[in-house]
Order: structure tokens, then sequence, then C-alpha cells
């Protein structure tokens, strides 16, 4: 490396492109915007999936099925998962479950499946239990106890009439 080299291609300040300025300054006449198209003209700008006017690829792709926006993340974990993870009597709730990294991700309700065996009487606390794992549990000592999940949206209820009574 050389002393005169240290700077090299390092430009701090400089100074912006002034576009539209006559021939000699190299982007003039059209000001780097082409000759013909929608493009040329000022203020105009094209969405992030514009194509040109073609189909964006967006429309042209099938879509299928349905998602629910508004559906709860039920994370499942199998009895198996609770004999390694936790020690006998000790309380299983969903939050010592994620601490543990048992239930990782994001979830909005546990449910205990019954895959696997269990020796250790544990005291479980989910939203939701499979009968077989509620079994196993019981069958091993502990206790299950079903948690409650969000309050159901109450829909179509209608209000009171103002009409009056017909009276006869």
């Amino acid at each position: 490396m050389q002393l005169d080299g240290v700077n090299k291609g390092i430009h701090k300040n400089r100074k912006r492109l002034r576009v539209g300025r006559g021939p000699g300054s190299g982007r003039g006449c059209t000001a780097g915007r082409g000759d013909k198209g929608q493009g040329q003209l000022a203020g105009w700008s094209a969405a992030g999936i514009f194509e040109g006017g073609r189909l964006p690829l967006i429309r042209r792709i099938p879509k299928r099925g349905f998602h629910n926006r508004h559906g709860l993340i039920v994370r499942s974990v199998n009895v198996e998962a609770l004999e390694k993870a936790c020690q006998a009597g000790s309380e299983v709730t969903p939050d010592s479950l994620r601490a543990a990294g048992v239930a990782k991700g994001i979830w909005h309700e546990l449910k205990i499946l019954g895959n696997g065996a269990i020796s250790k009487a544990l005291k479980v606390s989910a939203h939701h239990f499979s009968a077989q794992a509620k079994e196993k549990i019981l069958a091993a000592g502990g206790t299950v106890t079903e948690l409650p999940g969000p309050a159901p949206v109450v829909r179509n209820i209608g209000k009171a009439s103002r009409k009056k009574p017909v009276g006869g």
C-alpha cells in the first residue's frame, strides 16, 4: 500500500447529480428517464409490484385455502415431553413450559396430547387435554386443570324494540 492511495475512492462531499441541465451535463434532455412512456412524466412513480403494465405476479398466482386471521393458534405438547422436562411433583403451566423451551414459538392456547408414557405425578394446567393424556396423567398420580380460554364474542343480540306494543 502506498501513502498516496490511502484516500482513493473515498468521496465524502460528493455533489448531488443535477439532471435536466442541458446536453453538456451528460444527464440533460430526457434527464435519464428515457424517451417514451409514462415514466418520463413528472410525479409518476410505480408501485412495488408494478411490472410495466402486464398482470402482476401476485395476481397471476392461484390462491388456495383460507387463513383465519382471528383463529387461535394452539400449541400441542405430548406427555413424553412433560416426562423429560419436568420433575416429579412440580406444577406444569403454559408459562413454565414456555420458559423450559418445551412450547416454543407464538401460540395462544396449549393442548396436552397422550403420545408417550409418564411416570411422574405432575400438576398439569393447560387449555385442552386429549382423553388419553388426561388418563395417563391421572394414572401417574397427577392432577389435571383445564384453563379457560378467551371469552367468546357474543353476536346477534338484538336491542329492545322501541316500537309501542300493539294494544287492543
